[in-house]
């Protein structure tokens, strides 16, 4: 990574400079002080002690740890955004985030691997979805950007925008639903509402967008954000709102309106960019299927 010292570090330490860079934690700190050039300033190795000139060229080098347990799979994926820190792609339904036991060679662990083959990439996602949900999914490519981003989700709760195909209509038309989840005590998968002092704290907004009616039965477009990140938060409170999710086994009778997959799709993801600030919109569109069941 390279920074250019602005005059109003002039005269002060380089510390002070490291300490403002919104991914600089003190782990990676200690970090570059322990690797060989990890903090170089016009060429030459410094300490955080060094007295800072203006237009100094800083340049900060992090030891990255191949991964290895991952096979290069060619893999098709869809790219949002891609720069050196990080990496947004358009996960599609039926692909797992992870490898695991029963998937070593078609995940977009893989694709990524294969995508980043020939450097030192380790697979580090920021946020996850369910393998059938499709849509955003940020990929850190630095152990710096993995931090921050991991800290803004942790802290901050950037925006996150769903779409989904529900079967039946909820009875308002749009509304905020708090109502904590909690996981049932003889799964280790599924999770239910339940009373405001057990669980977790669940909040999500819901917006109906469209209707229509498939082989007689009526089904809506709901606009989804969720204010809190649990797991499979919306498929439950979709559920429980009466208007499950399509193609839904667990939550719902699993009726997918044809689709052929769980109607669920994570369409915006707001963050800021881990070493610019930068205000990134990240946007996979809508499924086609979706829109065309409603004709819109």
């Amino acid at each position: 990574m390279e920074f250019i010292i602005p005059p109003e570090y002039e005269g002060r330490l380089l510390r002070d400079f490291l300490r403002g860079i919104p991914a600089m934690s003190g782990g990676i700190l200690t970090e570059l002080k322990r690797t060989e050039n990890g903090i170089t300033v016009n060429g030459e190795q410094k300490t955080v002690r060094y007295i800072c000139r203006a237009g100094d060229v800083l340049r900060l080098r992090f030891e990255e740890t191949e991964s290895t347990d991952v096979e290069p799979v060619d893999i098709p994926v869809g790219i949002i955004y891609e720069d050196g820190e990080l990496v947004a792609v358009n996960k599609p339904s039926g692909m797992p985030t992870h490898t695991s036991h029963n998937h070593h060679y078609d995940t977009l662990a893989n694709a990524l691997a294969y995508r980043y083959r020939g450097g030192n990439f380790v697979f580090r996602a920021v946020n996850r979805l369910d393998n059938p949900t499709s849509g955003v999914v940020v990929v850190a490519r630095t152990r710096m950007a993995a931090y921050n981003l991991s800290d803004q989700f942790f802290r901050c709760h950037p925006e996150k925008v769903y779409y989904a195909v529900c079967h039946g209509l909820t009875e308002q038309k749009s509304g905020v639903l708090e109502k904590n989840i909690r996981r049932e005590a003889e799964s280790i998968i599924i999770r239910s509402v339940c009373d405001s002092g057990e669980g977790r704290e669940c909040v999500t907004e819901y917006e109906r967008v469209a209707e229509t009616v498939y082989k007689g039965q009526t089904y809506s477009l709901m606009k989804l954000i969720p204010r809190t990140g649990r797991t499979h938060q919306l498929r439950v409170h979709m559920a429980y709102l009466g208007a499950p999710i399509a193609g839904d086994g667990l939550y719902g009778d699993g009726e997918d309106a044809g689709l052929g997959r769980l109607a669920l799709h994570a369409n915006r993801l707001t963050l800021n960019h881990p070493t610019t600030g930068e205000k990134l919109e990240l946007c996979a569109p809508v499924p086609e299927c979706f829109t065309t069941l409603f004709g819109i």
